[in-house]
């Protein structure tokens, strides 16, 4: 499996339309420009003002023809996002002076164009922080029907083609929530598994991971949280194969499954793993990635009712051309 190469030719098959809020940033524009030439999207758009797009784009030598470029304050459709933003935050005293000016901003307003279909996904986070992102796509696009948690996954692909999907697995989550409840980490199993689908094309098979399998760690909190969330997955009836808690051995190695959870329906098919927080999946993955000589890609928010992703400030022109195709891989026709 080529991920990077599978998620670009789905993305050139589907030719959804790009938003990215962060225009007025050189990486962006350059990679607005590749987005175009390699046929990535069926249409790409830059935010920022006009003037400051064009005086770095110019600078620089980036050519934006064929790329679109907005400026959320003086758009025509700014009123009404304002009112749909309004409407959206009232609750909370949101009033329609204040919903204007918050249209303003980039970020806000690339979310509205994903809410209200001006826009098929969106990509941002080489200025802003994983915070803002995840802050502007809950309260303006929010999560999926029926889950309140939003979370991350990376795709690693190991040497050893035998492990998931001809070597490439999903890890979650290793990015967004630092602590999860049992409820969440039920949640993340969902959207981890849905993630497999859409980016490994497969049948998700979903191992909850402990430091304990089958009560082997006794009654520790961090235990019976995972032990609990296998429960509440199992009392949603999801529609794909799951079992824990386990240690990561127990997951992954049949011999070890049959000794530590004979009879288990995930044997020698794992290929989702879902950690007990933040700290085993991001040492998780970057332990495969260095150790065991693995390509990590992501994270990849999920959980989202569409498509967005973040970035890391220190992301190249690749990245974020990469994270563009995966996201715009993720749209549903």
């Amino acid at each position: 499996m080529d991920f990077v190469r599978d998620m670009m030719d789905k993305a050139r098959s589907l030719q959804k339309r790009l938003v990215l809020p962060e225009g007025m940033e050189l990486r962006t524009l350059r990679a607005a420009r590749r987005i175009v030439d390699e046929k990535l999207a069926s249409s790409v758009t830059v935010l920022g003002k006009l003037s400051e797009v064009q005086r770095i784009a110019s600078g620089e030598g980036v050519n934006l023809d064929g790329v679109t470029v907005i400026d959320p304050e003086l758009s025509e459709r700014l009123a009404v996002y304002a009112n749909e933003y309004y409407e959206l935050r009232k609750h909370k005293g949101m009033t329609v002076e204040q919903a204007k000016k918050d249209m303003g901003a980039q970020l806000r307003y690339g979310a509205m164009m994903v809410r209200l279909n001006d826009a098929d996904a969106m990509v941002a986070g080489a200025e802003n922080t994983t915070a803002d992102v995840l802050r502007a796509g809950l309260s303006i696009i929010g999560t999926v029907p029926g889950l309140k948690t939003a979370s991350s996954c990376f795709v690693v692909q190991c040497a050893d083609r035998s492990w998931g999907r001809d070597g490439a697995l999903i890890f979650s989550d290793c990015a967004v929530v630092p602590d999860p409840s049992a409820e969440q980490l039920a949640e993340i199993a969902i959207s981890a598994a849905q993630s497999c689908r859409g980016f490994l094309g497969v049948e998700p098979v979903v191992a909850l991971l402990s430091f304990s399998t089958k009560g082997s760690g006794g009654d520790h909190p961090n235990v019976l949280k995972v032990k609990s969330a296998t429960e509440m997955l199992a009392s949603k009836k999801p529609d794909f194969v799951f079992d824990g808690e386990f240690q990561a051995d127990a997951a992954l190695v049949p011999s070890v499954t049959d000794k530590k959870a004979p009879g288990s329906p995930v044997k020698g098919k794992v290929n989702t793993l879902v950690f007990p927080d933040l700290g085993a999946g991001n040492i998780g993955y970057k332990l495969v990635q260095r150790l065991g000589n693995a390509e990590a890609f992501g994270p990849f928010l999920q959980g989202f009712a569409k498509p967005i992703s973040d970035l890391s400030r220190g992301a190249s022109v690749d990245d974020i051309v990469v994270t563009s195709a995966v996201t715009l891989s993720r749209v549903v026709s």
